[in-house]
């Protein structure tokens, strides 16, 4: 019997190997650093809207994260290379095919993030969570066309 076990606390680490997904392979791993910058604007951007939804407002916790988000905003952008819509990317071919809808996307993520910034310094929560919402809604609108579901 505890050799038995044994080989099932061995397996499991190989079986969620298994179920992760692919690796980036590709020259510089453009996937995996688009995802990595993604994650750090994430970082800063889901802790505002558990702020908003919860009603546990902190003005200067949101103006901090704001700042943090504004300095990681760009991260993403250049690992957006041709030939990089290989697995485990997300992006759909039409990052490539449509680039200057991608770019006006990309532009009304910038303008969003910035507002959202100027709003959070204004300390009010009504004007942070207005300036939250047209981000995230902004965010929602480039994955409807650019983000694999």
């Amino acid at each position: 019997m505890p050799c038995r076990r044994l080989f099932i606390v061995a397996l499991i680490p190989l079986l969620l190997t298994a179920c992760s997904e692919p690796e980036d392979t590709g020259p510089g791993q453009p996937v995996a650093h688009r995802r990595t910058a993604f994650n750090t604007i994430l970082k800063a951007f889901e802790p505002m809207g558990s702020q908003l939804r919860k009603s546990q407002y902190k003005a200067d916790d949101f103006i901090a994260l704001a700042k943090r988000l504004n300095q990681a905003k760009q991260g993403p952008w250049e690992y957006f290379t041709p030939g990089s819509d290989y697995p485990p990317s997300r992006a759909t071919g039409a990052v490539w095919s449509e680039a200057e809808k991608f770019e006006a996307h990309r532009q009304d993520f910038f303008k969003a993030a910035d507002q959202l910034l100027v709003a959070a310094e204004t300390r009010d929560e009504a004007k942070a969570k207005a300036a939250y919402e047209v981000l995230h809604d902004t965010c929602r609108e480039c994955h409807k066309t650019f983000k694999k579901s």
